[in-house]
C-alpha cells in the first residue's frame, strides 16, 4: 500500500499501517482484525484471537488490530463491509481471510496450515535474516493484481499495488509501467511523469517493453484540454463530419478527457471514410489507445473486433 497521490491523512493512515501490520509481516504472520467499539462479535472473538495468538507467538504470529472508525481509509482498501472482519497477513499482503474462523480451534486449524506453508519466523529465529521480499512469481502476482484493479476501474488501489511492488523491486517495468497508467488514470499528470523520468534515467527499464504502453498512455494524457474546449471541438467535429482535422483533434481530446468511446467511435468512422487520410493516422491513433489501455482490456478487445469489422469486413 502507497502513498503516492493521497491526502495528508490517508498518508498518515498508511504510514500507521506500514508500522503497525506491513513490518512486522515481513517475517511473522499477522492476525488482522478490523473491529469497532460497537461491534458486539467483535467483543466476543477479541478474547478468542489474544488467546491464540499469545500461544502462537513462539512460532512467530502476532495480533494487529484496526479500528475501522478511526481507520476507514485501510478499511476501504481492504474492502471491509462488515466486522468483525480478520486477515491473516505476510509480506504486507493477505494470505487468509480469517473471518469464519470463530473459535479457537478452527482459527488454530487455519494457522497451523499457514505457518506449514510459510516461511514464517518464530519468536527463538528473531535474530535470523529478515525475508528479501516477495519472490519473482508473488511479484508477477501482485502485478496480475494491479492490472486487474486498473482494468475494473480502481486506479487508486492499482497505483498502490503497484508503488509497493516498485518499493520491493525497483527494477520490475511491468510495476513502473502500470503505476503511470494508473496515475494517467487518476488525472495525477505530474506524478505520472516524475515516475517516468526515474524509468528514463535506467536503462533496464527505459527498453523494456512493458514501458511502451504506459509512454503511450502518458503521451495521449497530454492532449487532454478543459471542459469548455472539449465542448466546442465536439461541436466542430459534429458539424463538419468531413473535415477529419476536426474529428482526429476531437478523438484525441475525447480519449484525454476519459470519454473512450465517444473517441473510439469517432477513430472508426474516420477510418471508414478514409483509412488512408495522413498516412492512416486514425489506425495509428487507435493502435495507440488500445497499448495505453492494454490489450487484454475487455473495451479494447470488443474496438479491437469492430477495427477487424471495418478493415476486413
Amino acid at each position: 500500500m502507497a502513498s503516492m497521490g493521497l491526502s495528508i491523512d490517508e498518508q498518515k493512515a498508511v504510514d500507521r499501517f506500514r508500522k503497525t501490520v506491513v513490518e512486522p509481516s515481513q517475517s511473522k504472520l499477522v492476525i488482522l482484525d478490523f473491529w469497532a467499539e460497537w461491534c458486539g462479535p467483535c467483543k466476543a472473538l477479541t478474547p478468542v484471537l489474544e488467546k491464540v495468538a499469545g500461544e502462537y507467538a513462539d512460532k512467530g504470529v502476532v495480533l494487529a488490530k484496526i479500528n475501522v472508525d478511526e481507520e476507514q481509509f485501510i478499511a476501504a482498501q481492504f474492502q471491509v463491509r462488515s466486522i468483525p472482519t480478520v486477515y491473516a497477513m505476510f509480506q504486507g499482503q493477505p494470505v487468509a481471510d480469517l473471518t469464519s474462523a470463530r473459535t479457537e480451534s478452527q482459527l488454530k486449524a487455519i494457522l497451523d496450515q499457514l505457518l506449514s506453508q510459510l516461511p514464517v519466523q518464530g519468536g527463538a529465529a528473531d535474530g535470523a535474516a529478515a525475508p528479501q521480499g516477495p519472490s519473482p512469481e508473488e511479484l508477477a502476482q501482485f502485478v496480475k493484481m494491479g492490472e486487474e484493479a486498473l482494468a475494473a476501474g480502481d486506479a487508486q488501489r492499482a497505483a498502490s499495488i503497484f508503488a509497493q511492488i516498485t518499493e520491493f523491486a525497483e527494477d520490475n517495468a511491468a510495476a513502473h509501467a502500470g503505476l503511470v497508467r494508473a496515475l494517467v488514470q487518476m488525472g495525477e499528470f505530474d506524478q505520472a511523469k516524475q515516475v517516468m523520468e526515474v524509468i528514463d534515467s535506467d536503462p533496464r527499464l527505459a527498453s523494456d517493453t512493458a514501458i511502451g504502453p504506459a509512454r503511450s498512455a502518458l503521451e495521449l494524457a497530454g492532449t487532454r484540454v478543459d471542459d469548455s474546449e472539449l465542448a466546442g471541438l465536439r461541436a466542430a467535429a459534429e458539424a463538419d463530419p468531413a473535415n477529419m482535422d476536426a474529428q482526429f483533434a476531437y478523438a484525441e481530446a475525447a480519449f484525454a478527457a476519459g470519454e473512450r468511446d465517444a473517441a473510439a467511435d469517432t477513430l472508426l468512422a474516420m477510418i471508414t471514410a478514409d483509412r488512408e487520410w495522413n498516412e492512416g493516422a486514425a489506425r495509428a491513433r487507435l493502435l495507440k489507445i488500445f497499448e495505453a489501455t492494454g490489450l487484454e482490456d475487455e473495451w479494447v478487445v470488443g474496438v479491437r473486433r469492430r477495427l477487424s469489422r471495418v478493415l476486413f469486413g
